[in-house]
């Protein structure tokens, strides 16, 4: 389980959005032979998401500076694609392990108040697109499971 975490985890520390969508997903008893990117409404689902939640960080002042010098636009294409293999769907992401692909932003001073930060703006996000409370909730509490690795502890 550790190792998929890790590999769920590799751009920014904001792909646990993609654990937080998986978790909030509403889906009936006849959709479970659906994958989870059928059941989060495939691509445009990701999509609207990965935008939402970037446009969120991007006016983030505590948060906004790890992403100077990047191209966002291929940032939020790497992320859909990721968030698009982790759902079931398309397979078109490869990445490094979480570790190895946040040390950089960790040695830019990544710490808990920017993790803290990050799960504002996923909460945000999640109700932003009308997921329940409780799901949110849930969903939180696997995010939260990540922190020790996003941030190299």
């Amino acid at each position: 389980m550790q190792n998929l975490l890790s590999i769920l985890f590799v751009l920014s520390p904001f792909f646990i959005l993609g654990i937080l969508i998986v978790s909030s997903c509403k889906g009936s008893d006849s959709k479970k032979s659906q994958t989870l990117y059928e059941k989060i409404g495939g691509e445009p689902a990701v999509n609207a998401a990965v935008d939402i939640f970037y446009r969120k960080v991007l006016q983030d002042n505590r948060i906004k500076h790890f992403f100077e010098g990047v191209d966002m636009n291929k940032q939020a294409a790497k992320q859909k694609a990721f968030l698009a293999m982790a759902f079931g769907g398309p397979h078109n992401y490869s990445g490094a392990d979480m570790r190895r692909g946040h040390a950089h932003l960790v040695a830019k001073g990544l710490n808990d108040s920017h993790f803290d930060a990050v799960m504002e703006h996923l909460g945000a996000t999640l109700t932003e697109l009308k997921v329940p409370g409780e799901l949110i909730g849930q969903a939180a509490a696997i995010a939260e499971s990540t922190r020790k690795d996003v941030l190299g502890k």
